[in-house]
């Protein structure tokens, strides 16, 4: 018998994903397909991400409402998923305003880090930091002369823009599944 997460990642690698139901259709489809007597339970994509908080496996990002550093989030994400979000267009930038309205916390962790050695934001997925979305006063060079590491989150309220942190502060955060 499989966890919850060995059958999350059996049905990614034979099929898609786990299954979802979308309304009560989906629901009768699912128990149809389901007409055994000899099985007990079966394992949907719908996945507890906080306290009293449930999301479908098939969404793309997903908030997790626990407050962790910036590399608990990154270790967090890449166990338990893919990644921390890497935001690289505008399309992206509305999923993230879209999920990041869940958080619990002020601001959440992106995948975005700030080397003071090159003076630069990079994404923790490779890519080069194109589109921005930052908020004033945030983003500057001004970060190379502290000796706070810092990294990127994105405001849950208000604007949703980006905003650097000090990496040991402790916020909800995004993982992407693509």
């Amino acid at each position: 018998m499989k966890n919850w997460t060995e059958a999350q990642k059996y049905c990614r690698e034979k099929y898609t994903d786990l299954a979802t139901a979308d309304d009560m259709n989906d629901t009768n489809e699912l128990k149809k397909s389901v007409n055994d007597e000899s099985v007990q339970y079966v394992w949907t994509g719908l996945q507890k991400t906080g306290h009293d908080k449930w999301q479908w496996s098939s969404d793309k990002l997903i908030v997790i409402t626990e407050n962790l550093t910036w590399s608990e989030a990154l270790r967090y994400c890449r166990q338990n998923h893919v990644d921390l979000v890497s935001v690289h267009s505008e399309e992206i930038q509305q999923q993230v305003m879209n999920v990041v309205k869940r958080a619990s916390t002020a601001a959440v962790w992106l995948g975005l880090r700030h080397s003071r050695i090159l003076g630069i934001w990079f994404w923790v997925s490779g890519e080069t930091v194109c589109y921005q979305n930052w908020a004033p006063g945030n983003g500057t060079s001004e970060e190379d002369c502290e000796h706070t590491v810092r990294s990127g989150a994105v405001q849950s309220g208000g604007d949703q823009h980006w905003i650097s942190r000090p990496e040991t502060d402790k916020l909800n955060f995004i993982c992407s599944r693509y």
